[in-house]
């Protein structure tokens, strides 16, 4: 029988061109086999375009537009990596808005490698245990973060990882944080 811990969720990736390949693919898969219904939330239409590290990836489609995405359709958001796409991302205002719904209203929320750069601009990481890729964590401490070097961090709903081998431990807690709901 297939796991349906998350049956009845609906959860947001918030994405554009530049994302980790692995680090969007695989919490999709985890969030899938775990019952929920996920989509690929992103500033453009169509597709938006995968990285595996210096390597252009594959394309994946994109399942909202982020004009016709409401935050309050889901129960929680996924920030998948990569360089481009956080940068990107954070200068996004309605990204930034649809990310600080999940902040303001204590939805769940799981980010990994460069995904929290976004939270920084969402004013979600202050007093919150992080971890990231380690080029981020001056920004993230700077704004007030704890950060710390570890496989996956949990702090109050949100999920943070470091990079694609943390993608085990980083999806496992994102289901059990998503199970939870609300912190």
């Amino acid at each position: 029988m297939p796991d349906q811990t998350l049956a009845g969720l609906k959860v947001a990736v918030l994405a554009t061109d530049g994302f980790e390949q692995s680090e969007l693919e695989k919490p999709v898969e985890a969030l899938k086999a775990a019952g929920a219904q996920v989509e690929v939330v992103s500033p453009k239409g169509g597709q938006i375009q995968g990285w595996e590290h210096h390597d252009k990836g594959r394309t994946v489609l994109v399942d909202r537009e982020l004009s016709a995405a409401k935050p309050e359709d889901y129960d929680s958001i996924v920030l998948p990596g990569g360089v481009m796409n956080p940068d990107a991302l954070r200068l996004e205002p309605k990204a930034i808005d649809f990310i600080k719904h999940f902040v303001t209203t204590k939805k769940p929320i799981a980010a990994i490698c460069h995904g929290p750069w976004t939270l920084i601009n969402a004013g979600a990481v202050k007093g919150k245990e992080m971890t990231s890729w380690p080029s981020l964590e001056a920004d993230l401490k700077n704004a007030g973060a704890n950060w710390v070097d570890q496989d996956v961090v949990v702090d109050n709903g949100l999920v943070t990882s470091r990079k694609p081998d943390d993608l085990p431990a980083f999806c496992a807690k994102m289901v059990e944080e998503f199970a939870e709901g609300r912190h």
